[in-house]
C-alpha cells in the first residue's frame, strides 16, 4: 500500500505558521521566516517556473520530498481562505495562481461542497466533506499505488497522527521562535504516537529530521 508522508517546516518552538494568519499575510506573523531555507534553492525555485537559486545539503532532501507521489491531502485553512467557512461565489482557487505547484489530484479537507477545481499543469483540486479517511481513501486510489502528501496545515497533519493514518514525518526545524501560532502535535487526544528517527541532516538555516511512525 502506498505511504502517507507529510513533509513540513516547523519553528523550534513548535509552530508551523505564526499568529494572526490573514489573506494578507496567510503564515501568519513572522511565518515566512520558516521557509527561508527552502525558496533559495535551485529545486524550489525551478519547480516554481524561477531561475538561479542554491545548491546545497537541502537539495536532495527537497527533491527526494517530490519522489514517488501521486496525489495530495490538505487542510481547508492551508487551502484557504484563512477562516474557511462557505465558498460563496466559489472564485477562490488557493494561494498558488494559476499553475500550483503540485501537479496532480489534491484532496481538500472541508465542510463546506464544491465541485472539483482543474488548474493548469495537472493539479485538481477535490473537496472532501466526510473526514480525514475518506480524503486519504480517494487520493490514494488516485495516486494509482504512489504514495500521498500530507501537506498541512498544522491541524490536518495532527488529525492524521492522531489516527494513526501517517507513515513518514520529515520536520525542517527552522531556528526561529514563533511564540504563537498553528502548532504542531497539539490536541492529539489519547493517541500514543511513536516516532522512530530515520535520519538527521544539518543544512544552512535548518535542519531535517525524518521520522517513520511506528504503528
Amino acid at each position: 500500500m502506498s505511504k502517507l508522508r507529510c513533509d513540513i517546516s516547523i519553528s523550534l518552538d513548535g509552530c508551523v505558521a505564526g499568529p494572526n494568519q490573514s489573506v494578507e499575510n496567510p503564515l501568519g506573523e513572522g511565518g515566512e521566516r520558516l521557509h527561508d531555507w527552502v525558496v533559495q534553492l535551485a529545486a524550489w525555485r525551478q519547480a516554481h517556473g524561477l531561475e538561479g537559486g542554491e545548491v546545497n545539503e537541502s537539495a536532495r532532501i527537497v527533491e527526494e520530498s517530490r519522489e514517488n507521489i501521486g496525489a495530495g491531502v490538505m487542510g481547508r485553512n492551508m487551502f484557504g481562505p484563512v477562516g474557511g467557512g462557505p465558498w460563496g461565489d466559489e472564485q477562490w482557487t488557493g494561494w498558488w495562481g494559476d499553475d500550483p505547484p503540485y501537479h496532480y489530484p489534491v484532496f481538500v479537507l472541508t465542510h463546506h461542497p464544491r465541485d472539483p477545481v482543474e488548474m493548469q499543469g495537472g493539479t485538481t483540486f477535490h473537496f472532501v466533506t466526510d473526514g480525514i479517511e475518506s480524503a486519504l481513501e480517494q487520493a490514494r486510489d488516485a495516486a494509482g499505488g504512489k504514495d500521498v502528501m500530507l501537506w498541512g496545515g498544522a491541524q490536518a497533519v495532527n488529525q492524521y497522527l492522531a489516527a494513526g493514518f501517517l507513515n513518514v514525518l520529515e520536520l525542517h526545524v527552522v531556528p526561529v521562535l514563533l511564540g504563537d501560532g498553528a502548532r504542531f502535535f497539539d490536541n492529539l487526544g489519547d493517541a500514543e504516537v511513536q516516532l522512530e528517527q530515520v535520519r538527521a541532516v544539518e543544512a544552512p538555516g535548518v535542519t531535517h529530521l525524518k521520522y517513520r511512525v511506528v504503528t
